[in-house]
């Protein structure tokens, strides 16, 4: 039971994790010219933007593209920051390494496979492709855009 216990309060947190970095970080620090966080505005939203939700940066005959190296490093970053969960609950830990894991191949597949991405996550389609690209944080679940209302 605390197995299952531990897997769901993970996912939960990895699900919030992602839509506050998205949300303040990415967004917030990322519109800040000249900065590390800035490749997420100004290469990644410009890109989907001008190619219909397309960032060949993501493309695998390809070196992978700064942002891209950024978005891995972000990643291993947060994993590592929580390594100390490791000691508190496997469970807990490994199922942040799953979630960071998904998220990356779902959110380089809805960019390479735009049609995937339109079907399987329409809300992180609008967010960049909508009228309002400060709105809908969540990539892999639209849980907690629901939640907090930022659903648009």
């Amino acid at each position: 039971m605390l197995f299952i216990i531990s897997v769901i309060l993970a996912y939960l947190y990895a699900s919030f994790l992602e839509w506050w970095v998205h949300k303040y970080i990415l967004h917030g620090l990322g519109k800040k010219k000249n900065n590390w966080f800035d490749f997420h505005w100004y290469s990644h939203h410009q890109k989907c933007r001008k190619c219909g939700n397309k960032d060949n940066s993501y493309l695998k005959n390809k070196p992978f593209h700064h942002s891209v190296k950024k978005e891995l490093i972000g990643l291993a970053t947060l994993l590592a920051l929580h390594f100390p969960l490791f000691y508190v609950s496997l469970p807990f830990y490994f199922t942040l390494v799953i979630c960071a894991g998904r998220y990356f191949y779902m959110h380089r597949k809805s960019h390479v496979n735009v049609a995937w991405g339109l079907k399987t996550m329409p809300w992180h389609w609008k967010h960049h492709m909508g009228r309002n690209q400060d709105a809908n944080w969540g990539i892999t679940t639209n849980l907690w855009d629901k939640i907090l209302k930022t659903n648009k």
